[in-house]
């Protein structure tokens, strides 16, 4: 073969067909610095598979025979990196020791023995007992902490409205609980709007007055007022999820669960207050984050304290009184935080 046939580089296949090198493909090969390349034989192995592109040097005429260009060692480069990227994670995972269904298993701390009540209604054995029907003993007045007079008569406790005699509060304070209460407005009631029928829960009584955490008691049977006042409302900060009054002369609940405000030692807020409120057995506060006190008018805010009383209000209104009855509660005291 002549000088100019052996600087002449056709199409060439040599890898059974499937890789070919061009023209320019062997003028870029001939122009590396002989420093890059090998002047025997370059290996490439792929997969298992050996590859040989052999060389002459440039003194023997520049002729370059090739069996796997540059894309091709490139595309099987690519294809060995993806299979380790998949590889190495397994191999790291197979490395990490195996896990026993013992080892997500707690046996401490053990919760209380609780016996429930007869029916979900009935106090279960841990409970403090409110209101039995017989007596208003676990109550005083929430203005000056006087023996309650409100009127008990066939196992309720109703509103008394006289002058002077107001709201009344428990004797022992609380900080988390779970509440029942259960609450009657008469067949007779008049009135509308809030003007009817108006009660309500303080979960945390901060002082005399209307001072604390109202949960509002109301007729809201065919009675419309503003949705964030309605029973079942936190007093102009929630609106029930769902309004399931029952009709006058009919007993309704609430199951209260309280979780208290948290406060820093200097009498800032460390966590708010929290409240689920099951409304004749229909959820209408699902762990409503409180925005501190309720108030008529104004904004709510939060002052510290650490245990408060229950407060059942008296409200100003001049329609018929409303009754309670079966009320207890269950301090949430147990920790069952453990040690992972």
């Amino acid at each position: 073969m002549g000088a100019t046939a052996s600087r002449q580089v056709s199409r060439s296949t040599y890898d059974n067909g499937q890789n070919e090198v061009t023209d320019a493909d062997a003028r870029s090969y001939q122009s590396e610095s002989a420093d890059s390349r090998s002047s025997a034989t370059v290996s490439q192995i792929v997969k298992g598979k050996r590859s040989v592109i052999p060389e002459t040097s440039p003194g023997h005429g520049g002729m370059v025979s090739s069996s796997v260009t540059m894309q091709t060692l490139a595309r099987k480069s690519l294809i060995v990196a993806t299979v380790m990227a998949f590889a190495v994670p397994a191999f790291a995972q197979q490395a990490e020791p195996q896990m026993k269904h013992q080892d997500t298993e707690v046996y401490a701390p053990v919760p209380p023995t609780v016996t429930p009540g007869k029916t979900d209604a009935d106090p279960p054995s841990d409970a403090i007992i409110l209101f039995d029907g017989k007596n208003q003993d676990e109550w005083v007045s929430a203005q000056d902490h006087t023996p309650a007079r409100w009127i008990v008569a066939d196992g309720t406790l109703t509103v008394s409205k006289e002058h002077g005699v107001g709201n009344i509060e428990t004797k022992k304070t609380f900080r988390d609980y779970q509440l029942h209460i259960e609450w009657k407005i008469p067949t007779t009631i008049t009135g509308s709007d809030q003007a009817r029928g108006n009660s309500g829960v303080f979960l945390a009584s901060t002082g005399p007055g209307d001072a604390g955490y109202e949960l509002q008691v109301l007729d809201n049977y065919n009675n419309k007022t503003y949705v964030n006042g309605e029973a079942g409302s936190i007093y102009k900060q929630a609106i029930p999820l769902a309004t399931p009054s029952r009709k006058p002369g009919e007993w309704q609940t609430y199951d209260v669960v309280w979780t208290a405000p948290r406060f820093n030692g200097d009498g800032t807020l460390e966590t708010p207050a929290f409240v689920t409120v099951f409304f004749n057995g229909v959820v209408v506060l699902n762990h409503f984050q409180v925005e501190g006190q309720t108030l008529f008018v104004g904004k709510p805010f939060y002052k510290a304290y650490d245990r408060a009383p229950i407060k059942l209000q008296a409200h100003g209104d001049k329609s018929e009184p409303i009754s309670f009855r079966n009320i207890w509660v269950r301090e949430l005291t147990f920790d069952p935080t453990y040690k992972k």
